[in-house]
C-alpha cells in the first residue's frame, strides 16, 4: 500500500511553519495517542502521526522528502539513520516505532515534559527514614545509579526534600523517579496516619479524682488533664497535638491511654486506707 503524504497526514501544506507544522501534530497526537483512543487503528495511526512529523520538523529530512518524497532515491528512505527502535507498553499492547526515536521524547518535546513523562515508566527507589524525620520533614542527600541512553550506568547524587508527615509506603514523585518511604517506628509511639497513640500508667485515687499530667506528643511536652471518675483503659484527647497531615497546615491529634497502675506491695498505711475505701464502697453497694 502506497504511503500518504506527510503534509495530508498532518494536514498542512508544504508551505507550513515550522509552529504550524508543531501545533497540528500536537492537536492530531493528543487525539490519537493510544492511551486515549481506543478505536480500532489507533496505533497505526499514531504511528503515522509520529513519522510524519519526524520528517516534516526536521529541516534535513523535510528538504529530502519534498526533493524525493517516498521514492527510493530519498536517502533518508526508512529514517532508521542508526536511531534506536522502542516498544511502548500500554494497555493496548507493545506498539514498535520501527526505527524511530522515542515517541515519548516527542511528547516531551511538545507538550513541555508533562505528558511524556507521565507515559514513561519511571524507576523506583526506597527512601529510610526515621520516624521524626517522618513527621518533621527532612532534606536528604542520596547517591542513584541511572542507565543513560548509551546503556551505560551512571551515578548522580541529588536532594530530596521530605515534606512533612510523611506516612510508610507513601510513594511519591521526584523529578524523573518515584521514591517509596519506609518509616522506622518509634517505641514511644503508635501512629495511625496524623494521629498519635501513647499511654500513662496512673493509680487508683488519681483516676478517681482526677489529675494532670506531663505527655511527650511529637509536638513536645504537653499538660494532659485526666478528669475525674475516668475508667481505665480511656482515652484522653489532645486537640492539633498529633503528625502535621501531608500537603496540609492542619495536624491530626494524640490521643492518651490511660491504664490503671495497682500497687504490688501496698504499705500497712496503705493498707489501711484501701480497707476503709473498701468498707465504704461496701456501703454503697458498689466498688468506689
Amino acid at each position: 500500500m502506497a504511503k500518504r503524504d506527510y503534509y495530508e497526514i498532518l494536514g498542512v501544506s508544504k508551505s507550513a511553519s515550522e509552529t504550524e507544522i508543531k501545533s497540528a501534530y500536537r492537536k492530531l497526537a493528543r487525539k490519537h495517542h493510544p492511551d486515549v483512543d481506543k478505536t480500532s487503528g489507533s496505533a497505526e495511526k499514531f504511528k503515522e502521526l509520529s513519522e510524519a512529523y519526524q520528517v516534516l520538523s526536521d529541516p534535513q529530512k523535510k528538504g529530502a522528502f519534498d526533493q524525493y518524497g517516498h521514492s527510493g532515491g530519498n536517502p533518508f528512505a526508512g529514517f532508521g539513520g542508526g536511531q534506536r527502535s522502542y516498544s511502548w507498553s500500554s494497555s493496548g499492547g507493545s506498539q514498535d516505532f520501527g526505527g524511530f526515536e522515542d515517541p515519548f521524547d516527542l511528547f516531551e518535546q511538545i507538550f513541555g515534559g508533562a505528558f511524556g513523562q507521565q507515559m514513561r515508566r519511571r524507576p523506583t527507589y526506597q527512601l529510610n527514614l526515621s520516624f521524626d524525620e517522618a513527621v518533621r520533614g527532612v532534606e536528604k542527600t542520596v547517591e542513584i545509579e541511572q542507565r543513560n541512553q548509551r546503556g551505560t550506568v551512571e551515578r548522580k547524587r541529588m536532594k530530596i526534600k521530605v515534606p512533612a508527615g510523611m506516612s510508610d509506603g507513601t510513594k511519591m514523585r521526584f523529578g524523573d523517579m518515584d521514591i517509596v518511604f519506609s518509616v522506622s517506628r518509634d517505641p514511644r509511639f503508635l501512629r495511625e496516619g496524623a494521629d498519635i497513640f501513647s499511654e500513662i500508667s496512673i493509680s487508683i485515687p488519681q483516676l478517681v479524682l482526677g489529675d494532670v499530667f506531663e505527655v511527650e506528643t511529637v509536638q513536645g511536652k504537653v499538660m494532659a488533664k485526666v478528669p475525674p471518675g475516668t475508667q481505665p483503659g480511656s482515652l484522653v484527647r489532645l486537640k492539633g497535638k498529633g503528625v502535621q497531615r501531608l500537603g496540609s497546615s492542619g495536624h491530626g491529634d494524640h490521643f492518651v491511654r490511660v491504664n490503671l497502675t495497682v500497687p504490688q506491695n501496698p504499705s500497712r498505711e496503705e493498707k489501711q486506707l484501701y480497707e476503709e475505701l473498701k468498707t465504704l464502697g461496701s456501703r454503697k453497694k458498689s466498688w468506689f
